[in-house]
């Protein structure tokens, strides 16, 4: 058994990471939705740890990672996740939570070498992707300055940990997976805020450049879960809408299949860690032509 913490450069953005489980063990690459942290991944790591090497880490300016280089984008996270794979020695099961499933499709899209199975955990998707107006290069630069005010004048510290603690009332029914004190001294950091704040600023952008993607390189025939939880949404029209959705994605791969959580909210990792762990045996049971 291994663990890990270092920051890497890859791709001229330094990250943190964080790896566990044996050596030799098929590699797992994991990757958090918007504004997220390592540790919402944690009761699923005591899960795949055992049996895998998973590698775990913050995008740029996220969790312990330092501020970024580069503003967030479909290219340079897909090209983050192509990086710690190579690193990881592809390929690898990709395992992508909410926003993140952009990143993990364009991944696969892009250099489906190095992508052997994935699971999309509650990813997002947009019905009728656009962005007419491009306004990341005025708002991103904007969200990073705010943050380093709120960092500089310790307002983060104040309003971050708070923040986080209504979104996560929301998506979440269990407490925090890691103490108290180590989720203040990541979200009353003045960069996550900032950087969370871009991450939303580019969604509708990225959302936009995975579909022109999709025009133009094809998803690879790979097993592929997509985990839908219904547990926050509300009415059936909106249940039966973001169960089409990611049938949609299921339907990416001839060897794709939906699982449904009727009961769980968009913290899948943390409230429903069994089904990620099950997920992943499933993609890795599956042969492939």
């Amino acid at each position: 058994m291994t663990t890990g913490i270092t920051i890497e450069n890859i791709d001229g953005e330094e990250v943190h990471v964080v790896e566990s489980g044996p050596a030799d063990g098929p590699p797992l690459l994991l990757s958090g939705g918007l504004g997220e942290a390592w540790f919402d991944w944690a009761p699923t790591v005591e899960l795949l740890e055992k049996r895998h090497r998973v590698i775990n880490f913050d995008r740029p300016g996220l969790g312990l990672s330092p501020a970024a280089k580069a503003a967030p984008s479909l290219r340079r996270d897909a090209a983050l996740l192509a990086g710690l794979a190579e690193r990881a020695g592809a390929p690898v099961t990709v395992l992508a939570h909410s926003m993140a499933g952009f990143h993990a499709e364009a991944l696969a899209r892009l250099h489906p070498e190095l992508v052997r199975a994935m699971v999309l955990v509650d990813p997002s998707y947009e019905r009728d992707p656009h962005a007419r107006l491009r306004l990341s290069p005025l708002l991103v630069p904007a969200a990073t300055g705010l943050g380093v005010v709120l960092g500089a004048t310790r307002i983060a510290r104040l309003i971050g940990p708070r923040g986080r603690k209504l979104v996560m009332r929301q998506m979440s029914d269990r407490d925090e997976p890691v103490p108290a004190d180590v989720v203040r001294s990541v979200y009353g950091r003045g960069t996550v805020l900032g950087t969370a704040l871009a991450e939303e600023f580019v969604y509708r952008e990225e959302a936009a450049d995975l579909a022109a993607l999709r025009e133009r390189r094809p998803f690879p025939k790979i097993p592929l879960v997509v985990i839908t939880a219904l547990g926050d949404v509300k009415g059936e029209d909106k249940i039966g809408e973001w169960i089409e959705n990611h049938r949609r994605l299921a339907d990416m791969s001839p060897y794709g299949s939906q699982l449904e959580l009727r009961d769980c909210k968009h913290m899948v990792t943390l409230d429903r860690p069994d089904a990620v762990a099950d997920a992943v045996a499933r993609v890795l049971a599956q042969d492939t032509p």
